[in-house]
């Protein structure tokens, strides 16, 4: 994990290539101290290295990010108020390494969808 503490994994499941984690933030973390004091806010980039730590883990195998493609934040997770996600992964094995697609919903709201393509390291 590469900003311990920050978020625990509550559930992890999977169906051939479909994922889906129950995860729940860290509200107390140091990283909302500065993102945003008295608003707190999940970072993007933050909810995308759940991501690929979520799909290390779930292929067991190191990953590399060398794209994203239709990346849309739609809600904001604010860990005091909506502290437990869920993350669906598509994973599909393409030739040159793997293609997530993602979704991340608190409660009925879609807050994240995303494409990523990684490459094994």
């Amino acid at each position: 994990m590469l900003l311990k503490d920050f978020y625990k994994i509550n559930t992890l499941t999977v169906t051939e290539n479909l994922a889906t984690a129950k995860i729940t933030i860290n509200k107390n973390h140091k990283v909302f101290k500065g993102h945003f004091p008295g608003n707190p806010v999940t970072p993007g980039v933050c909810m995308m290295q759940i991501i690929k730590e979520l799909t290390e883990q779930i292929l067991d195998k190191k990953l590399f990010m060398e794209s994203s493609s239709n990346v849309k934040f739609m809600a904001i997770i604010n860990p005091e108020k909506t502290p437990d996600l869920v993350l669906e992964l598509n994973i599909i094995e393409t030739d040159s390494g793997y293609r997530v697609k993602n979704s991340t919903t608190f409660d009925d709201t879609v807050a994240l969808k995303l494409t990523n393509n990684y490459k094994v390291i």
